[in-house]
């Protein structure tokens, strides 16, 4: 069982959420795991557009794991665990009656909260407890840090974390910025690190491998491809569907063949440094 966090490297933009989203959606779908999604956001959440639909009552998917009937309603997400844990009756298997299920027993998500706090720094706390119940029940906890949050609180999730995803933009301000707080910043050097480029194109002379050489990381940069579709997909709560038939292409020059294919090797990158971590404890 692993927390893996998304974090931005300073404040700029880069595609985060959408990576994450990505990321864990692949996972879900071509592993053995179950996995929570948790959004951290007290704004309009983008994680939701990825998944659901507004506009029903009830969005239902036949997908590869079977039929789920899927609604939004004002008692899931963070602010109906908030309630569990103000009266000390929150536990790892309770998780789950909060959470919106993408795909039965793969892929769950608990949406951030509909309004931002009274006790801004108190309700952020809540965070930590949901995730330490939440890593006792999922397989894999993927957390959205949206910069909202406390940095006290922030950087205690960032510490409980198995891995960090540091993401960051493929231009050379932003990288000349990481390379800098990478010589005063010790999580940058940590182990438990992954560096990777968001909205990623092939063609820049920003590629992975001068990235990687750039930033001197032994192993090659992680990336996410700036795709269409999936941008699209992620506007209308069509993800799930978007990676169930990409598992249909074969046709080696699909533009989406580079798309899946790096988020395939993020995804076996986690999962081999997750290991790699374990073994080495």
């Amino acid at each position: 069982m692993s927390i893996i966090t998304f974090i931005n490297n300073r404040t700029e933009e880069t595609g985060k959420t959408l990576s994450l989203v990505a990321i864990a959606t692949y996972m879900a779908i071509e592993k053995n795991n179950k996995i929570l999604i948790i959004s951290t956001t007290d704004r309009e959440s983008r994680i939701k557009h990825c998944f659901f639909d507004e506009s029903q009552t009830k969005k239902n998917r036949l997908a590869i794991f079977g039929h789920n009937n899927s609604a939004i309603d004002t008692e899931s997400g963070i602010d109906g665990i908030s309630k569990m844990i103000r009266s000390k009756r929150l536990k790892p298997d309770i998780v789950t009656n909060y959470t919106k299920v993408v795909f039965k027993d793969r892929l769950e998500i608990l949406l951030g909260r509909e309004e931002p706090p009274i006790d801004k720094k108190q309700s952020d706390r809540e965070y930590i407890e949901l995730i330490e119940n939440a890593n006792k029940y999922y397989d894999k906890v993927f957390i959205d840090i949206d910069n909202n949050v406390n940095e006290e609180v922030r950087e205690e999730i960032i510490d409980k974390s198995d891995l960090v995803i540091v993401n960051v933009s493929q231009n050379l301000t932003s990288l000349k910025k990481l390379r800098e707080d990478k010589k005063q910043n010790y999580l940058l050097n940590s182990p438990k690190v992954l560096i990777l480029v968001g909205r990623y194109d092939k063609y820049s002379k920003y590629n992975s491998k001068n990235i990687s050489r750039f930033l001197g990381e032994k192993k090659q940069v992680l990336t996410m491809p700036y795709n269409t579709l999936y941008f699209e997909a992620t506007n209308e709560a069509g993800v799930p569907d978007f990676f169930l038939k990409l598992k249909k292409v074969s046709d080696v020059d699909d533009r989406n063949v580079l798309f899946i294919d790096e988020v395939k090797r993020a995804t076996e990158s986690i999962i081999y440094k997750l290991q790699e971590l374990q073994i080495n404890m």
